[in-house]
């Protein structure tokens, strides 16, 4: 049986051939290509030549050639396409690549060779990108214990080797946990207050899962989002929470363990390496710089938002006691009652808007305003292999016709493929075997789905990931540099979200929703009445969203900025760091970290604050554009030039103020939020 890693790509811009790939062939491929990258290593050592950028620096960022594509291809399907056996197949891919990363890192002889290039006088000679690339390596190689002696790399390869499978564990295990329920009912009093087409939902949702008649109602969010907002019935809204806040927790697939090691591991590896905790180490390498700032920011926040936020909870529940009676308002309320409450202040039900929000019509509407903001063209295309019946591929161009890249986009959920939205690079931009590449970008989502008889609509707030995936995508899609370690989203991860969080700012402008929200029946544009209610609603419960968000940036930075190493319950220690921040009753025996994949397999541990982080950001420059004009071609032109090409050529903070032509001022996204 051939090996399609081993072979030559006919396809159009080398497109993963994913028709012809099958779960046996990962492992060969990868076993290849760790093998092919210590055979390169062993050639950068035993070079004779003066260390120079292209024999080390260059060389050492093209070690793993052989292995990108697969790796990509593997760890993509593994959020988006597969099952628990494939899953699996990471705990034996990750230590494999954990064990490669730590011999390059730790090496001797590699690292006096880098050190000899980072101290050299000639190093004025590299241009700005080199410089960057440099440095880059060099912190690597620091931050990875090449500093360290015999004895303590020995120790830092059994924390690598141990942590590169907990990670996969976790998510795996809350997959099958949000996968493994599911609340079946055919009494019609169980779905009262439901809106038509999330009955029409539900009703596909019970014939998927073999039932003759009723609704099943899953721990998806375009099933579990609904159903929290807008079931009458109080006891299975209870039962839906509880359910959701339980994933993973003293279940078959109890993720407390995995995060006890996982926290302990991330400790030791950073006291290892001279740092105080796992916080100081990540910190480093990001804008905020330090535990300090982050905690700073996150206080200032929480200062302003919780007076409110009380205030905004104690309307709610003055407003169920009101029309119905409750005395013991709970989480399982708050969705509901602040839905009704909205609108009756502002005369509009958050329903109203989904026939306006056609999938179809949101994805031309995103496609429109990159063209006007870009002049980026995006013709979809059937020429491409994909992994699932659902994925649509676009070919990215620039208004001339110059080819982009390739943009990959799946959006509706199914028992394979995690939850949540994210975008990932399936190639990233630069250099690949000797030629500078353009990228081919995945963007998922978890939208509510068709039915047999209604097409896909979705909520308001599925078109904000919606056009936030897409700002990701568009970071990864224009970049323009040299090198893939450096391109696209490859940038301090307080100011990844940049480009994602300020093209949900245009999805409320009257000039942006003229281009997409048209009635999916009737064609009617979306009443100029109703955006103005919707605008007025804006700010409508903000104290709590940014209490919520809150919740998430401490309970990360609670995890991973103090000594955790006496902890021993999960529950007890979460509920420690988030009880000033609790607007209502604790549940007893829930837990938020045990489903927290952001940080135990996703990356932003000690990162999650970025997200405020970046609102500050993303506020801060939309008011430059809504100052020019949302669609000012200059302003863009600026915004791509400094912001999306430029990806890590540039520590973040330079590249902004050539955008802004200041600092961002950091009140700009409580005055956004109206909390100022």
């Amino acid at each position: 049986m051939t090996n399609p890693f081993f072979t030559e790509w006919n396809t159009k811009y080398k497109a993963i051939p994913y028709h012809l790939i099958k779960k046996e062939h990962f492992m060969p491929a990868i076993e290849k290509g760790i093998e092919l990258a210590y055979q390169k290593l062993e050639e950068i050592k035993l070079n004779k030549e003066i260390p120079n950028f292209e024999n080390t620096i260059l060389a050492l960022d093209e070690i793993d050639e052989a292995l990108e594509d697969p790796v990509s291809v593997y760890f993509n399907l593994m959020s988006v396409e597969s099952d628990n056996e494939f899953k699996t197949l990471a705990e034996k891919i990750s230590p494999l690549l954990a064990q490669l990363a730590t011999a390059i890192n730790t090496d001797k002889i590699i690292f006096t060779k880098l050190k000899a290039i980072y101290e050299s006088p000639d190093r004025s000679n590299l241009t700005l990108e080199q410089s960057r690339l440099l440095e880059k390596k060099y912190k690597s190689f620091v931050r990875n214990g090449a500093l360290l002696d015999d004895e303590k790399k020995d120790e830092l390869r059994a924390i690598d080797q141990e942590m590169s499978v907990l990670s996969p564990q976790f998510s795996k295990n809350l997959l099958a946990a949000t996968n493994a329920y599911h609340f079946h009912t055919t009494d019609p009093k169980d779905i009262d207050g439901l809106p038509e087409n999330d009955i029409k939902a539900a009703t596909f949702r019970a014939k998927e899962k073999g039932y003759d008649d009723g609704w099943v109602f899953n721990l998806q969010f375009p099933s579990y989002g609904p159903a929290m907002t807008y079931l009458k019935n109080r006891e299975i809204r209870k039962k839906l929470s509880i359910a959701y806040s339980t994933r993973s927790l003293n279940d078959a697939y109890d993720n407390q363990n995995i995060i006890l090691k996982e926290v302990n591991l991330r400790q030791q590896r950073a006291k290892l390496l001279g740092y105080k905790n796992h916080s100081h180490y990540v910190l480093e390498e990001r804008m905020a710089e330090n535990p300090e700032t982050v905690e700073q920011f996150l206080e200032r926040i929480f200062s302003i938002a919780m007076p409110i936020a009380k205030k905004e909870i104690s309307e709610l529940k003055e407003y169920a006691k009101k029309i119905d009676d409750l005395d013991d308002f709970m989480g399982w309320d708050s969705a509901y009652y602040s839905e009704k409450l909205k609108k009756e202040k502002f005369g509009y039900d958050s329903e109203e808007l989904r026939p306006y929000f056609k999938v179809e019509n949101c994805l031309n509407g995103i496609f429109k305003v990159a063209e006007k903001l870009y002049g980026l063209k995006f013709e979809i295309s059937n020429e491409y292999p994909v992994y699932h019946e659902d994925v649509k591929v676009y070919e990215v161009l620039e208004s001339n016709g110059d080819f982009l890249g390739l943009l990959y986009i799946d959006l509706f959920p199914r028992v394979t493929k995690n939850s949540g939205a994210w975008m990932n690079p399936i190639r990233g931009q630069g250099i690949f075997k000797g030629q500078i590449e353009r990228p081919h970008i995945l963007m998922v989502g978890n939208f509510t789905p068709s039915t047999e008889k209604t097409p896909s609509l979705l909520t308001l707030s599925e078109v904000d990931t919606l056009f936030h995936e897409f700002g990701h995508a568009l970071h990864g899609l224009l970049s323009k540099c040299t090198y893939k370690d450096l391109s696209g989203t490859n940038v301090f991860w307080d100011f990844v979200e940049l480009p994602s969080q300020i093209m949900e700012n245009w999805v409320l402008e009257n000039e942006t929703l003229s281009l997409f929200a048209y009635h999916y029946q009737t064609g009617e544009i979306m009443p100029e009445g109703l955006i103005n209610k919707i605008k007025s609603a804006q700010n409508f419960n903000k104290g709590i969203f940014n209490i919520r968000q809150l919740n998430f940036g401490m309970l990360d930075m609670g995890w991973h900025n103090t000594n955790i190493t006496d902890v021993k319950n999960v529950v007890n220690y979460e509920e420690k760091i988030i009880e000033k921040l609790r607007l209502l009753p604790k549940i007893e025996n829930t837990c938020i970290s045990t489903s927290f994949s952001h940080i135990f397999s996703g990356g932003y541990s000690s990162g999650y604050y970025s997200y405020k982080w970046a609102e500050v950001l993303d506020a801060d420059a939309f008011e430059k554009f809504k100052e020019d004009g949302i669609f000012n071609r200059k302003t863009a032109e600026s915004f791509r030039d400094n912001i999306l090409s430029k990806g890590n050529t540039e520590h973040p903070m330079s590249l902004y103020i050539k955008f802004r032509g200041r600092k961002p001022d950091p009140d700009a996204m409580l005055r956004r939020d109206g909390l100022l």
